[in-house]
């Protein structure tokens, strides 16, 4: 049979490419990744393209005919039929977003005993002008703050158009602009009360100081915030514009007045101009100090580690040893501090968005340390920090070579135990891949499952939606592309934009005019430890959860076939936070529509970070929790909020409780690593990757 006939067009499954109806027999070896349109001849027609190559087979020797097919989204299937033997098993290999850099790399599986090596793609050539526009993109990523100048553009073209064609509503935000500029006029002439006008947010801390209720400055504030209001009403609300655009506009013009704010120059914040008159002008030079020690680190791309919370030193210091690792992960394991543990160990999967330590933080709030002391052998993943030459490590890759790899040693060393499987911000998304999958085949190895600020649903993310279109994600795969990672200033810039008055102008008020240090501490340490991100798991990332949400509708892959959360029937605790801007709690809240089990959801105060490191004190934030079963009626977030009873004090008591009722007795501890390791010669806690710049 010719592999080069004419077939209809391929059809996306389940994430892999299908022909419809066989080459040769039933069914198809099939073989799927990405490849830029544009590098191939497209003939016969301009959807399908094909390349047929003789390849020995190690048995028998037949040839192998391959046929490249192109689809609407630039994928390429590799069809595979071998002459006279009934085809394999479908292959699937994981998808790429590009092969330009690999010129097609061999791939190879192993299927039925035969080893397939894939066609040669050198033939392919990379078009230099896209490789042109891909740099050009990459040298604006920096001064575009990494947003797509294309999305920027699109958005705004949107509202600019729908506000144009809508005359009544433009006379509309004409009338209340002179209405706002006549009231402030009046209070300009007739002085009245502080605030009469407009009152800043209760979440809006720059006019808190009593200086800001004198004149002049109260009235300039209360201009600032009157035609902030303005802006607010004339980039929503208009008929048409796209609920995405609308979303961007509006954040994106707020980012833009948030720079004019009276607050963030010298000579009309109050509180600036009175720290120079009392320190007679030494806050400025010592802005100016700051200002200056600050360029240099940023023109040099270094980062000064404080000298106060050094890693095993200071913070990540509770004992324990490297047991397992790869080339992702080092494994640790926590050394027991009473006579006793629960039987069921405690397997913690951080996001590698972060260093793993912000769990093990000082001795007072370590969360490990807490755990250890009520009596659970903890394990910890540590994920190695990407460098350009982890590029191509994706999605799949980290949960192989780490949840599946940390469950596999981890049962290595508490033989025939149950674990109880904890993940945090994308480590716990990354273990709710890991547990439908499991739950498919029939793997029950999870005693339960533990979420900390994740998401499983990504269609209510927060403002981090904002950067999360086609014209975005293509932009920042440019910008991946050339470096091959997503680098430490991008991800923390991204995380600070979202609270940039927080972040960015407060910070800048402070250490850049009063003159003035934030005085150090290990959060602030560990924010400041930051990571690199894989070109290619964090497409993949962007593309399957964010941008398709494949996770939430079923289509997400693993091992060829997909995965659904409503396999998964492991009692779950969840815990979502009030404040978070990355992970919202009512899209953490989305797991009670997902997951077929028992679940345990817990709202606590503060955000992503500072909400989960929450130890007991008086301090506390307090919470809230209410079961519902797996069998149970589904309650919607603002009835929950409603019902859900309150408590005082820290989740961890509540979330301590909550595992040891599902554990068995107490039992001696387990030994320390692998059966056949020598315990003397494991490393120490916090082993290696963690330390890695």
């Amino acid at each position: 049979m010719d592999s080069r006939r004419r077939h209809s067009a391929p059809a996306r499954t389940d994430g892999a490419m299908r022909v419809p109806g066989p080459l040769i027999g039933e069914p198809d070896c099939l073989v799927e990744f990405r490849i830029d349109c544009g590098r191939c001849t497209i003939s016969p027609s301009p959807r399908t393209v094909h390349f047929t190559q003789a390849h020995q087979l190690n048995h028998p020797a037949t040839p192998a005919a391959f046929s490249l097919i192109h689809d609407t989204e630039m994928t390429i299937a590799v069809i595979l039929s071998i002459d006279g033997e009934t085809p394999p098993a479908p292959v699937l290999l994981p998808r790429r977003p590009d092969v330009q850099r690999h010129e097609a790399k061999m791939l190879q599986k192993q299927v039925q005993g035969v080893s397939i090596e894939g066609p040669s793609l050198r033939s392919v050539r990379p078009s230099h002008a896209r490789d042109s526009d891909r740099a050009l993109h990459a040298t604006l990523a920096p001064l575009t703050g990494g947003l797509s100048p294309t999305a920027l553009s699109l958005a705004y073209a949107d509202w600019l158009s729908h506000l144009f064609w809508s005359p009544a509503r433009r006379l509309e935000l004409a009338h209340d602009a002179l209405g706002r500029a006549s009231r402030v006029t009046e209070a300009a002439l007739f002085p009245a009360a502080p605030w009469s006008l407009i009152a800043p947010q209760p979440q809006d801390h720059r006019f808190n100081a009593p200086e800001w209720q004198q004149p002049p400055f109260n009235l300039m504030a209360q201009s600032f915030l009157l035609a902030e209001e303005w802006w607010h009403g004339a980039t929503t609300g208009n008929r048409g514009v796209s609920r995405q655009n609308e979303k961007i506009v509006e954040f994106s013009t707020r980012q833009m007045l948030d720079v004019f704010a009276p607050s963030n120059f010298a000579g009309t914040n109050p509180e600036v101009i009175k720290r120079t008159l009392t320190t007679g002008g030494r806050n400025v030079a010592a802005g100016v100090h700051n200002w200056w020690e600050d360029l240099l680190h940023t023109v040099s791309n270094e980062v000064e580690p404080n000298p106060d919370f050094q890693v095993g030193h200071d913070v990540a210091v509770t004992p324990g040893k490297v047991v397992y690792s790869n080339d992702l992960i080092e494994l640790i394991q926590y050394a027991p501090v009473i006579s006793e543990v629960r039987p069921e160990p405690v397997l913690i999967v951080p996001a590698w968005i972060m260093k793993y330590y912000i769990l093990d933080l000082s001795p007072h709030n370590s969360l490990v340390k807490y755990l250890t002391e009520h009596g659970f052998t903890v394990f910890m993943v540590s994920w190695r920090n990407p460098t350009p030459k982890q590029r191509d490590v994706s999605l799949e890759d980290y949960r192989r070579q780490g949840v599946m790899a940390a469950l596999d040693a981890v049962g290595a060393i508490v033989p025939g135990q149950r674990v109880h499987a904890t993940g945090y911000c994308l480590g716990g998304t990354l273990l709710s891949i890991a547990a439908a999958a499991m739950s498919r085949d029939g793997d029950e190895r999870l005693k339960s499952i533990t979420l900390f600020a994740a998401q499983t649903d990504f269609t209510e993310a927060g403002e981090l939606t904002l950067f999360i279109n086609e014209s975005q994600v293509a932009f920042l795969e440019d910008v991946m592309w050339k470096r091959g990672v997503l680098d430490t200033t991008q991800m923390a810039g991204a995380f600070q934009i979202l609270r940039s008055n927080d972040l960015v102008w407060s910070r800048m008020v402070r250490e850049y005019l009063m003159g003035e240090r934030s005085t150090p501490n290990d959060l602030m340490a560990w924010n400041a430890d930051a990571t690199r991100m894989p070109y290619l798991m964090h497409s993949e990332y962007l593309r399957k959860l964010f941008l398709d949400n494949d996770l939430a509708e079923g289509r997400y892959i693993v091992d060829g076939k997909a995965i659904a959360l409503s396999d998964i029937h492991t009692p779950m605790f969840v815990v979502g936070t009030t404040r978070d801007h990355v992970a919202p709690w009512r899209s953490t809240y989305k797991i009670h529509l997902l997951a077929d089990a028992e679940i345990t959801f817990c709202l606590t105060g503060g955000g992503h970070n500072a909400g989960i490191v929450a130890p007991p004190s008086p301090k506390a934030h307090g919470y809230q929790v209410m079961v519902k079963q797996a069998d149970g009626p589904y309650v919607g977030p603002d009835v929950w909020l409603e019902e859900a009873p309150h408590a005082e004090g820290s989740w961890w008591t509540e979330w301590v409780h909550w595992l040891t009722t599902r554990s068995g007795a107490m039992v001696p501890p387990p030994r320390m690593g692998l059966p056949d390791a020598d315990v003397a010669s494991l490393p120490d806690a916090p082993g290696s990757y963690v330390l890695q710049p």
